[in-house]
């Protein structure tokens, strides 16, 4: 049985685990591998707003043509699309991007056909809303699990790789004995969530600052190849518990340090629906999210269903993906969206100077 925690960056643990060393896991899981090359990586939210269906086909065009900018050299090496309703009634198409190192993102986002794109003033006056939600953690501050092996999703489509068996799950705790930077920090959080431009009441354009040790969960859910019994206990048994609990952190996040929380289902580029899905979700801290999971009576009701089946799943595919990172490595940028939109709703307004006593 393997660690989680990659060879490479393995390192004299100065923080204790929470199992003893002879643990062993009720279950087989794995998580993604890459070599010491992959030093750190970008996830890109960048997402299309809307209401009504009237604004619908200019949204996907939009959609469409971001997509089209991943065709560039420096493109991401795995993106998926997804739609959500948020509880504003808005529309949001979301087209998320993986990249394996900070260089290439940076080149893309630099090239004119997206830099330029972004800057007009266009943007202001299409009677849709855009936001760029982008974070770059180390390799040592994110972790992944899988109840699979084969066609990894999200950041694990960009790792190359599968571990054996591993020993950190299965137990309250080892999503964070999964990070590597667990063996030496408490990954505490830092500074705070602040607007460094704009006005999210006026709208128009809106740049928000994260703080150090943000949480960014990704917990997803494929059931397209599921057969009627796996399919029946995702959609019967598992679902239903599922949306009170992203709904609870959808309406009612800020009382318990979830800056933002979507549930999201992935379409293709015609905005179809396809039998996959995930949560994302911005969370003040790793202990704040810790702290939910192991209490929310809806989180426990879905962590149990899964210990009792997760022995039987063969074609229901369950997985996540955690990260923190440092506040330079995080930028939140909005154009037209309503106030409540993703970090725009807890970022604090700096006073200005003129303002102070």
């Amino acid at each position: 049985m393997e660690s989680a925690i990659s060879d490479h960056l393995v390192c004299p643990r100065t923080l204790s685990r929470r199992v003893p060393d002879n643990y062993q896991p009720p279950f087989p899981m794995w998580v993604g591998r890459a070599d010491e090359t992959l030093q750190q990586v970008v996830m890109a939210y960048l997402g299309v707003q809307f209401r009504g269906d009237e604004h619908r086909t200019a949204a996907l065009a939009a959609m469409r043509g971001i997509v089209s900018s991943f065709d560039m050299e420096d493109g991401p090496r795995h993106h998926d699309l997804t739609h959500h309703e948020d509880n504003e009634g808005y529309e949001n198409l979301m087209v998320v991007g993986y990249w394996k190192d900070v260089a290439s993102y940076t080149r893309w986002i630099s090239t004119s056909v997206v830099a330029d794109w972004w800057a007009s003033d266009e943007r202001l006056s299409e009677g849709l809303g855009y936001f760029r939600e982008t974070v770059a953690p180390r390799a040592e501050q994110f972790e992944t699990l899988y109840a699979f092996q084969e066609d990894l999703p999200g950041i694990g489509a960009v790792m190359d790789g599968i571990s054996g068996d591993i020993n950190e799950h299965g137990y309250w705790g080892s999503m964070r004995e999964r990070f590597p930077l667990s063996q030496t920090d408490w990954m505490q959080p830092s500074g705070e969530l602040r607007v460094i431009s704009g006005d999210p009441a006026v709208g128009g354009r809106v740049m928000i600052q994260g703080h150090d040790n943000i949480a960014l969960i990704r917990s997803g859910q494929d059931w397209k190849d599921a057969e009627s019994e796996e399919r029946s206990l995702y959609l019967d048994d598992i679902l239903p518990t599922l949306q009170q609990g992203m709904d609870f952190l959808r309406d009612s996040g800020e009382t318990v340090g979830c800056y933002s929380n979507r549930f999201v289902r992935n379409i293709d580029l015609e905005g179809n629906f396809l039998d996959l899905s995930y949560n994302i979700g911005h969370w003040a801290s790793l202990d704040q999210l810790e702290r939910w999971a192991e209490s929310h009576p809806t989180h426990l009701r879905i962590f149990t269903t899964f210990f009792r089946v997760a022995e039987g799943l063969s074609k229901l595919r369950l997985y996540h993906e955690v990260s923190v990172s440092d506040a330079r490595d995080q930028l939140y940028e909005y154009i037209n969206c309503h106030p409540r939109t993703g970090m725009l709703r807890d970022a604090q307004t700096v006073a200005l100077a003129a303002d102070l006593p």
